[in-house]
């Protein structure tokens, strides 16, 4: 049950922290570029490698503290620290073509997706 209070309220920071400093980071950079989301995602990338370093150094710290930082904070913040880190934990273990899949189809399915979905939406509402 602490696990799943963990995640749902660090989801919740995670979440605000990221519309915050996405928009902040935006503002600053003045461009139609999105800055904003690029700092968001390497942020959460570079914490995730931080934590999963620290973790594994420190296998005493509970699992369900691991999950509400990672899972919780880090995805309420940004879901493409996990893509990050899972991608990285292939290339770490000398799965370089696995890796490779990961990122390629990822962005190719997702943006698939984003145009479906999109297209999709258009015919129905008309748009």
């Amino acid at each position: 049950m602490l696990k799943w209070v963990l995640i749902a309220i660090g989801g919740a920071f995670g979440s605000v922290l990221r519309y915050w400093f996405q928009g902040w980071v935006q503002r600053l950079a003045g461009s139609t570029f999105p800055f904003g989301t690029l700092a968001v995602n390497v942020t959460a990338c570079f914490v995730i490698g931080l934590l999963g370093g620290f973790f594994a150094a420190h296998e005493s710290i509970r699992e369900e503290y691991r999950l509400g930082l990672t899972v919780g904070i880090l995805g309420g913040y940004s879901t493409f620290s996990t893509f990050g880190i899972e991608t990285f934990k292939l290339a770490d273990n000398n799965e370089h073509s696995l890796a490779f899949l990961n990122v390629f189809v990822s962005c190719a399915a997702g943006l698939a997706a984003v145009w479906l979905g999109y297209r999709i939406a258009e015919r129905w509402i008309g748009a």
